[in-house]
């Protein structure tokens, strides 16, 4: 069979996307809103989301889609019940953003726990100008070596960052809450308490479940140190947005940086979105996007679709 394949969302890529090496039809779309995808997907054999939800309400009725092709790792967009259901095969993209995430990650810690916003904007102010000796300590500086790293989210990118943290100095221990992946003998886990208690820097590297939507509340914030870091470089519905900003605004925490939001693009309203603090970094889901990364997130978004076409299908959820 000829297969369609229909791009909802092409614009989401910033890379050269080549066209798989086999006969097949290919459509693609910038954007797709809702109430335009029934409509874009009625000859599609295999679809290509990065964002746009494709729910049961949707598959169901498209019945000629075999396979769906997520153009990023997350894949809370798909209805992946309703596909293992239907035998739709949905496959992501994998260790795509080793080097790209932790970095970001580690610019936004190191930004914080230098407090390089405040100093910046002090400077902007004329504040140094104003100093009676070369320097002035408005605000704490502290070194990232001999603190706790705690990583929530034991995956390729939780393991990556790892080594970027010893590198620094910094002890790195690993949420020991999900009980379903196997543990690496080389890295240390503790309770998801005593993580929350211990750690100088918290970093979010899980996936977005029904069992880690709002992981962090109040309740876990209240757990940490007054003066430790929540850096979210994840999924937004890891941490309810409301009790991050009642903490920041509290002192309950130092300061957090986020990547990420519950809904995206935001909405007004948001709690974060509003939040003009020193000690808070909101970056519009970026951390993945280096140009390298894209580029070989596009490969390898084509090689699984080959991959399948040729009856090997690899990198499958479902």
């Amino acid at each position: 069979m000829q297969h369609e394949i229909v791009f909802l969302d092409r614009s989401t890529l910033n890379a050269d996307v080549r066209r798989p090496a086999f006969e097949h039809g290919w459509v693609q779309f910038a954007s797709t809103s809702s109430h335009e995808v029934g409509h874009r997907l009625e000859r599609a054999t295999i679809a290509i989301t990065n964002k746009v939800p494709l729910r049961a309400n949707v598959l169901e009725r498209h019945p000629s889609i075999r396979m769906i092709a997520v153009a990023a790792t997350g894949y809370d967009c798909v209805d992946t019940e309703y596909c293992r259901e239907r035998g739709i095969a949905v496959a992501n993209i994998r260790n795509y953003a080793t080097h790209t995430v932790p970095e970001h990650t580690f610019a936004l810690i190191l930004a914080l726990r230098r407090n390089l916003l405040a100093y910046r904007s002090d400077v902007s102010r004329g504040r140094w100008q104003q100093a009676k000796q070369f320097c002035f300590f408005d605000h704490p500086i502290h070194d990232l070596h001999g603190s706790t790293l705690g990583i929530i989210g034991g995956g390729a990118l939780g393991q990556a960052t790892a080594p970027i943290a010893r590198a620094f100095g910094m002890r790195v221990v690993f949420a020991a809450h999900d009980a379903k992946r196997p543990r690496s003998p080389d890295l240390e886990y503790v309770s998801l308490d005593t993580l929350l208690r211990t750690s100088d820097v918290i970093s979010l590297h899980a996936p977005l479940t029904a069992a880690t939507r709002n992981l962090i509340g109040l309740d876990e914030l209240r757990l940490m140190k007054r003066s430790a870091l929540l850096i979210n470089t994840a999924r937004g519905g890891l941490v309810c947005e409301a009790s991050l900003a009642t903490a920041l605004k509290e002192g309950l925490i130092a300061g957090a940086g986020f990547d990420v939001l519950s809904q995206e693009p935001p909405v007004a309203g948001n709690p974060l979105l509003g939040l003009d603090l020193p000690n808070f970094i909101l970056t519009p889901h970026v951390a993945w996007a280096s140009g390298n990364a894209m580029q070989f997130l596009a490969d390898q978004l084509i090689e699984n679709i080959e991959a399948f076409a040729r009856g090997e299908p690899r990198n499958l959820v479902v």
